[in-house]
Formats: C-alpha cells, sequence, structure tokens
C-alpha cells in the first residue's frame, strides 16, 4: 500500500465497519491468500484490528459502529501493510494462533496451526476411541497445539509431543508451559519414531509433512514463512508417512489407534496402499485427508507398507 493510500485512510476512515471494510478491499487487490487459521480476507482483519484493539471478534461486531483513535488508526494501518507487503501470515506478525479453542504462541519456526485435528480432539475422537486413553503420541507436534489441545480432552492421559526439530520444541515447551502442563506433556526430540523405542500409546496423532514436490513448487509466498522442513515431504508427499505406517504397531498399545493428517496426498496415499482400504473422515468444519487405522489393520499391512 503506498503512503498516500494509507494517509487517506487514518484521515478518513473512523468506525470498526470503516477499516474491516477498507481492509478487505486492500486485501482484495493485492491478491493476498489466506488459510492459515484465517479462511478469508474479513476473519483475518478482525485478527488483526482486533490484536490492535484489545478486543475479541466478537466484541468487533458487538462494536462495529465505534470510533477509532487517530493513533489506533495508524497502528492498525501499518500492520495491515506487513501483511500485505511481506505476505506474512498474521499469526506471524501477532506471535499467536488458536487451535480448538486454546491460544498459542506461534513464530516462523513452526507451521501455523489451521489442523482439522480440532474437530476431532474436541469430540473427543469419538466414535472411534472406545476409552480414555492412558498416553497419548502427538508426532510432529510444531508448536505443540495439537498435544495441548489433547491434554485438556484427556485430563488423565501421559501425552508425548515429538519433533525433529529443536527449534520447534522450544516452541512447543514455551506453549506446555503457558498452558500449565509441564507434568502433563512432555516435549521429546525423535525423527519419527526413532526417539520412541519401547514406548506404546493407545492413541498416535500426527499432522507430519506431507506436501509433495509439485506442491512445494506452487505455493503461495505466505507459505515460504513456515519452515520447509514442517511442509515438504518427497516426491509423492508420502516420506514420512511410509515410515509411520511401517513402524506405528510396535508403538500401539492392542486397541490403539493411528490417526494421521495426508490433506492433499490422500489420494497418492490410496494409489500406493489400494489394499489398506483407509478410513478417510469428514470434518463439519471444513478439512480433509485425515484417516485412522487400528493396530491390528497396520499389522495385517505391514509386509506392503515395508516394500514401498
Amino acid at each position: 500500500m503506498d503512503s498516500e493510500a494509507t494517509q487517506q485512510a487514518v484521515n478518513e476512515l473512523h468506525t470498526i465497519d470503516d477499516i474491516l471494510r477498507w481492509s478487505v478491499s486492500q486485501m482484495g487487490k493485492a491478491g493476498t491468500y489466506f488459510g492459515h487459521g484465517y479462511a478469508n480476507a474479513v476473519e483475518e482483519a478482525r485478527a488483526l484490528l482486533g490484536y490492535v484493539l484489545s478486543l475479541t471478534p466478537d466484541e468487533l461486531i458487538d462494536m462495529r459502529h465505534c470510533r477509532l483513535t487517530q493513533q489506533e488508526k495508524t497502528q492498525y494501518v501499518e500492520l495491515l501493510g506487513k501483511r500485505i507487503a511481506d505476505r506474512k501470515p498474521a499469526a506471524y506478525l501477532l506471535n499467536q494462533a488458536w487451535f480448538a479453542g486454546l491460544p498459542f504462541y506461534v513464530d516462523e519456526r513452526v507451521l501455523v496451526p489451521r489442523s482439522p485435528f480440532a474437530e476431532l480432539i474436541e469430540q473427543g475422537f469419538q466414535p472411534w476411541l472406545t476409552h480414555a486413553p492412558e498416553r497419548v503420541l502427538d508426532m510432529c507436534t510444531g508448536s505443540g497445539c495439537i498435544a495441548v489441545a489433547c491434554a485438556y480432552a484427556f485430563p488423565e492421559a501421559e501425552i508425548d509431543a515429538t519433533d525433529i526439530s529443536a527449534d520447534a520444541l522450544s516452541v512447543a515447551e514455551f506453549n506446555i508451559g503457558e498452558h500449565g502442563l509441564e507434568e502433563q506433556v512432555f516435549p521429546i526430540q525423535s525423527d519419527i519414531f526413532t526417539g520412541l523405542q519401547g514406548q506404546q500409546y493407545d492413541l498416535i496423532v500426527t499432522n507430519p509433512p506431507y506436501v509433495d514436490a509439485e506442491d512445494m513448487s506452487d505455493l503461495p509466498d505466505e507459505f515460504r514463512h513456515e519452515p520447509e522442513l514442517g511442509l515438504a515431504a518427497g516426491d509423492d508427499g508420502l516420506s514420512l508417512v511410509d515410515t509411520m505406517l511401517l513402524e506405528a504397531a510396535d508403538h500401539l498399545t492392542d486397541n490403539g489407534l493411528l490417526f494421521c493428517e495426508v490433506g492433499n496426498s490422500m489420494a497418492a496415499l490410496d494409489e500406493k496402499y489400494p489394499e489398506t482400504g483407509f478410513i478417510w473422515l469428514e470434518f463439519e468444519r471444513g478439512g480433509h485427508g485425515v484417516f485412522v487405522l487400528n493396530k491390528a489393520q497396520l499389522e495385517h499391512h505391514r509386509a506392503c507398507y515395508g516394500k514401498a
């Protein structure tokens, strides 16, 4: 945005509704990409403005006719300008993202939380999970959002949160501390299962890197702020999932379940292992590419995974 346009906005826009409408127009003209926790320009503008005004999205709606001060408008317009010019997701500008109704610190060491796992966690993984788990593994934890949300859902469970990235684990550890869960959630550095020898879990939840090479080359600029280690997964997007399928049964209890997100690589997974018959979950709030398998299914098809 040029300085003349921003100064005009500060001088001539007055209410919350005024500035939100203008923001949506500016982001539309700039071709801004959404999908990092916010579905569209309205949601992202509300997040940025709410941060400046210390108001929730609902409070912004209730106060939509209220006027802003000159200082508030100036601060907001500068923040929106960074969002547009740098193509940096709002979560990184604010160092905050929401997952399963919970706040998390995020920066460019981790992906911005946006998994449909939030809906599953809020539902207690029903109807697949028939008993409260005693041990849970969140593999490729990143910010730790899945592990922390699982701790709220299963307060009696012990939860391991693993990642290959020491930087990501630092963020996860911070979030675990912010939620006061140091005695329940344990960050562990591990490359898939290598750091978990002999460990078994009632529930394994994983949102691993699953972007294939073709999609990596076409990602919008907003994704370039995220760590490539958390996105790229080889030519077919399944380089980590292949190993997980092969080894997960060894780390599940007899009635244990594996829930895994592969996003757009779900078609490649079905094609690669047609014998498995993956159960693909549906979500009321959107999202796709999440399957569930139990230990018996993983053991039954292990030979197929080993040949991949």
